[in-house]
């Protein structure tokens, strides 16, 4: 082979298979794969004869004096943010050409997502009743994780019918809504006097550029960079920047077709957040002891059995429960191609609560020891909920096999 063909070969194939990498990224499947594989690392990690060094990666100091953190908060606050962002991304795609454009059909999931949320916070708050402080914790059985949830069903119904994957995305995409609300209004320190309105002041100037058409992320960039530094020293978390911004980028379409502002971001950014700052998020938020005085602990805690109840038992009730009574009272109607026996199966696996679980867990306690329970017991109903809901579906499928009907037959209905 010629030295130059040999000497582009390799950077060639290096291309072709980052862009393959990239493209399975995007997809929130693969995503939650990614994201239980950094899960699984970080709890071998921890529960290994290596769990000293797992503990000084976590709080290995990074940054300059102005701006320096430990990893497990850079990953919290830094690279989580840009996680948040594609959330942002998302819902403003929702509101303009997705399922929530439609109030009316919305209806059902939105509803079945409020409801979602009301109910693991109360049986939350009913299981920890007297402890001193556990009320502060409310808000973490509350939250679904869509990569995990998304990954679970293409697993266990890959001839799930369409409205039903739409039904869990847009519940996500609402319950991410409420989640990032209830962190601006209650998990907010005490806010900086100057900060705040210099983090509000270039937000609004990013969305102002967005809105007369700029295009460039050279502009764009530096200026989302700054609000999210301007945010976090404001008190608020700054994950709220990311959403703000990803919420105020233009989804307005070009007159020559190019991708929208909002398309290229989520097409450029998607891979990053799922392939580094989420898994990274999930190395150094998952890594708890697993061993039976530590599961002990767990089960003789009630914050911690109240974060189990509300993800396994209050998820499945309230998203199950809302979407009967909207429909029972007629707020809502079943669209074509769901079932009642699929619905269970997804109301069942939104109990799968991982990243903003964990980060508002992170956020409601000081006590470390606490904090870890409270991951622990994430990880125990979400693992619980996986497993109900993937029987649930596996049966389903087995039903469609044995009926003789072909998987499209689902959408039916």
């Amino acid at each position: 082979m010629p030295r130059r063909v040999a000497a582009i070969w390799p950077v060639n194939h290096t291309l072709r298979y980052s862009r393959n990498i990239a493209e399975a990224l995007r997809t929130e499947t693969i995503g939650g794969f990614v994201m239980l594989g950094a899960t699984l690392v970080a709890l071998v990690w921890a529960n290994s004869p290596w769990h000293d060094a797992y503990e000084s990666f976590r709080h290995h100091t990074l940054g300059p004096s102005w701006l320096s953190m430990d990893v497990a908060h850079w990953t919290s606050s830094g690279l989580l943010a840009l996680f948040f962002y594609i959330a942002g991304l998302e819902l403003r795609e929702e509101l303009t050409h997705g399922e929530l454009r439609n109030p009316r059909q919305a209806a059902l999931p939105v509803i079945a997502a409020f409801a979602g949320v009301a109910l693991p916070a109360l049986l939350f708050a009913a299981v920890s009743a007297g402890v001193p402080g556990a009320l502060g914790g409310w808000a973490i059985p509350t939250a679904t994780d869509i990569a995990f949830a998304l990954a679970v069903l293409a697993v266990a119904f890959p001839s799930c019918p369409a409205p039903l994957r739409a039904f869990l995305l847009t519940l996500a995409v609402v319950d991410d809504l409420i989640a990032i609300a209830v962190i601006v209004l209650f998990y907010t320190g005490d806010l900086a006097p100057l900060w705040l309105p210099a983090g509000l002041a270039l937000i609004v100037l990013f969305g102002l550029l967005q809105k007369r058409g700029i295009r460039s992320p050279w502009v764009h960039a530096p200026i989302a960079v700054l609000a999210w530094y301007c945010v976090f020293r404001s008190g608020v978390h700054a994950t709220v920047a990311g959403v703000a911004l990803g919420m105020l980028t233009s989804p307005r379409q070009t007159p020559d077709d190019r991708r929208t502002n909002a398309e290229q971001a989520d097409h450029v950014l998607r891979p990053l957040s799922a392939g580094i700052c989420v898994p990274l998020f999930a190395l150094t938020s998952a890594g708890v002891a697993l061993n039976p005085s530590a599961l002990a602990e767990v089960s003789a805690d009630r914050v911690a059995l109240g974060v189990i109840v509300g993800l396994v038992a209050g998820k499945f009730l309230g998203v199950f429960g809302g979407t009967w009574l909207a429909v029972r009272l007629g707020l809502a109607r079943l669209g074509d191609g769901l079932l009642w026996r699929d619905l269970a199966g997804v109301s069942v696996l939104a109990g799968v609560g991982f990243t903003v679980s964990l980060l508002i867990g992170g956020l409601a306690y000081a006590d470390q020891d606490q904090v870890t329970r409270v991951t622990t017991a994430v990880l125990v109903a979400s693992a619980i909920s996986a497993v109900l809901a993937t029987v649930i579906f596996r049966i389903r499928v087995r039903r469609l096999k044995h009926s003789g009907a072909p998987a499209v037959a689902a959408d039916a209905g």
